[in-house]
């Protein structure tokens, strides 16, 4: 009887060995590539073990599903998209599933697009569900509880990550609310001489500096020289916001007529800010709008390498002209 009991102990002792050294043995080596596999929602663990075999990953489903129930977490797991990387292990495996590791995609919104790029630019992403194709701007911005009617400039050019198979409302909601809370902070450090009303106005504005320089050493110049425009009353005559108006009509030239046509966006002819931002601005664009430079620069032209002369009258401004552009 003695003999038999040691016998099974003994046993019992092996098993668990073998079952513990399976448990943490990889399944993927560390030169192989990583294994999609995806979870459906509702299934059971038995399911789940038959669902990730299925997709390629080298585990066995009954080792699976007896290691998630002796660890107790057979009812954890969870559904989604996932990856099994080189080094997994069917324990690592197990808690990858329990603490929700989804596969992580990625998309870069870039500054300086429109709203339209960005939505292209979603709507191309293949690991993005679509809920929002079809849905008009306006539609969208309601259904992520957006209370502007216009779009342009309500999103932060950043890079998203999302578990793939993720909404797109997921994207646009963050992108919002990162786009609030940076606008906020750069209020909060605002110069005090600045002649904005409202956050808004100064998001208009960090729209057309960013539209204007890609040369961040000249952010805080170009936003004093049109920071200085508006104080005077003076038209920012600015072919960004031009060109923001024409909309379809711009085939990459700007003429003399299409300066002298009249649209909400056309700083030659409207005083003041245009009534929407035009581009999505990062975060340099909001610091320099809140906190131009000190200067008492009117005017500023291209150079044709990538930087600009500003000048305080327009004498200058038109010598300056001449010597880059004419």
């Amino acid at each position: 009887m003695k003999k038999f009991i040691f016998s099974i102990i003994v046993f019992v002792a092996l098993a668990a060995a073998g079952v513990t050294f399976i448990a943490n043995q990889p399944i993927i080596g560390r030169e192989d590539r990583p294994i999609e596999f995806s979870v459906k929602a509702g299934s059971s663990v038995r399911s789940t073990s038959q669902q990730i075999a299925e997709a390629g990953v080298p585990v066995n489903p009954w080792v699976f599903e007896l290691l998630a129930r002796l660890t107790g977490k057979a009812s954890r797991l969870k559904a989604g998209s996932y990856e099994a990387k080189p080094g997994t292990t069917p324990l690592t495996l197990i808690d990858q599933l329990v603490r929700g590791e989804f596969a992580q995609e990625g998309l870069a919104i870039i500054e300086g697009w429109s709203f339209k790029q960005m939505r292209q630019a979603i709507a191309a992403h293949p690991a993005i569900r679509h809920d929002t194709a079809g849905m008009s701007d306006r539609e969208l911005l309601e259904k992520i509880g957006v209370q502007y009617t216009h779009p342009e400039g309500l999103f932060f050019p950043d890079t998203y990550r999302f578990a793939k198979g993720a909404s797109d409302l997921i994207i646009y909601k963050q992108a919002h609310a990162l786009l609030q809370k940076r606008l906020n902070e750069a209020w909060a450090r605002r110069s005090p001489s600045v002649p904005y009303k409202s956050p808004y106005e100064a998001l208009i504005m960090a729209s057309i500096i960013e539209k204007e320089t890609g040369q961040k050493s000249e952010r805080n110049l170009i936003a004093a020289v049109f920071v200085n425009r508006l104080r005077k009353g003076m038209l920012l005559q600015t072919d960004p916001t031009v060109i923001y108006g024409m909309g379809e009509k711009f085939q990459g030239n700007i003429r003399k007529r299409d300066l002298e046509t009249d649209t909400p966006y056309n700083t030659y002819m409207r005083v003041g800010l245009p009534p929407t931002p035009i581009a999505l601005p990062g975060a340099e664009s909001l610091e320099a709008a809140l906190n131009p430079a000190n200067s008492d620069a009117l005017y500023f032209v291209a150079r044709g390498n990538g930087t600009s002369e500003f000048n305080k009258n327009l004498a200058d401004h038109n010598r300056a002209v001449n010597k880059y552009q004419r």
